[in-house]
């Protein structure tokens, strides 16, 4: 009895020790498997945007029209009536102010009048020519009484034709006392009220033609340069994804000496109907020469001893080391001009202690 008692605390004491080493083994597998299995390390990265080397420059201004046109009468008076208002659109034609026709009716009728005097005098002259003609033929007459016969009709000839001058004038005249629009567009100003006497060739009505648009714009000095050589575009607050092809017309010879910039207006030949008047609209100006080029940090640099690299993440958090082709260094950033693609993302720190084996994790920030 006392020996079967040792031999069951024997198999007990050997059952313990090997659960235990069998736990010591199984730990040790996992230690070994841990060792293994490397995390993924965080990083940050940033995406590869080629833009021009010379950013585009933007600047405000306004649509205004190519054309506005200060439109009076042509003869003076008193106004009759003004028959549009501002912001009215008028068509080619169209009565815009008349004046009171009295007296130029007055002076018709007075020019009607010389011209019926004139004819009747002109056909006695040419009667009193004709008959001392007659006579002169037959000797009845001396040559001087033939030569102020002549003499008078020439001047009946000359009062009829001034006279008849004088009527076609005072039609003139009668017309213009109607002030009417010589092209479509809209009226920007009415400097005239009915009942004011207004001189010939003074402002009466603003029309601002629908013909052509353009942007004013106010440029700096130091980009007149590039406002006559490089290209521009319009975009307007009301329609900003649409853009518009603008080309340079007009730059001021002087600066403003209040602001020291130059009034520059560009032509806008596609600007259709929805580009109205007084629109607020952006102006931008890109240098046509310059090269495409991307700017990244820095610390995205790679460079131990070879060419300037970027470590290139995929999908798979897998880095790519990959040599680029470097344009210029500023203070923060590394402008490149290739060796990457558009849209690439880039590892934008810690990349002297990347493995190119290793696995990566995009974080949007890094904490320690």
């Amino acid at each position: 009895m006392f020996v079967r008692s040792i031999f069951a605390s024997y198999y007990r004491l050997l059952a313990g020790l090997s659960l235990a080493l069998m736990a010591i083994a199984l730990t040790g597998c996992n230690e070994l498997a841990a060792e293994k299995v490397e995390p993924a390390r965080p990083v940050l990265v940033t995406t590869v945007h080629y833009e021009a080397e010379s950013p585009e420059r933007s600047f405000v201004g306004t649509i205004k029209p190519r054309i506005e046109t200060d439109m009076g009468f042509r003869v003076p008076g008193k106004v009759a009536k003004r028959l549009v208002e501002v912001g009215q659109t008028v068509d080619v034609g169209q009565p815009l102010a008349t004046l009171d026709e009295v007296d130029l009716k007055l002076q018709a009728e007075q020019a009607a009048a010389e011209f019926g005097a004139a004819t009747g005098v002109l056909a006695q002259a040419g009667a009193a020519e004709q008959r001392a003609k007659d006579l002169r033929g037959k000797g009845w007459t001396t040559d001087a009484q033939m030569d102020q016969a002549k003499a008078a009709a020439d001047e009946a000839r000359a009062r009829l034709n001034r006279a008849e001058r004088s009527v076609e004038l005072t039609k003139n005249s009668l017309s213009y006392a109607t002030l009417v629009a010589d092209t479509r567009g809209v009226v920007t100003a009415t400097l005239i009220d009915a009942g004011q006497v207004v001189a010939s060739g003074q402002t009466a009505i603003r029309v601002a033609r629908f013909a052509e648009k353009e942007a004013v714009v106010a440029i700096p000095e130091t980009l007149v340069g590039r406002a006559k050589d490089g290209v521009a575009s319009v975009t307007l607050w009301s329609e900003p994804n649409k853009k518009y092809t603008a080309k340079l017309r007009e730059v001021a010879p002087s600066a403003d000496p209040a602001t020291r910039t130059y009034l520059a207006k560009f032509s806008l030949p596609d600007a259709g109907e929805t580009v109205s008047l007084g629109m607020t609209a952006t102006l931008t100006l890109a240098d046509p020469a310059t090269t495409r080029v991307a700017r990244l940090p820095l610390s995205a640099l790679y460079s131990q001893g070879g060419d300037p690299s970027l470590y290139i993440v995929d999908a798979q958090g897998e880095v790519t080391l990959k040599p680029v082709t470097v344009k210029s260094y500023e203070s923060n950033n590394v402008v490149i001009s290739g060796g990457v693609d558009e849209g690439a993302k880039v590892v934008a720190l810690g990349v002297q202690k990347l493995d190119p084996t290793q696995k990566v994790r995009v974080v949007s920030s890094l904490s320690f």
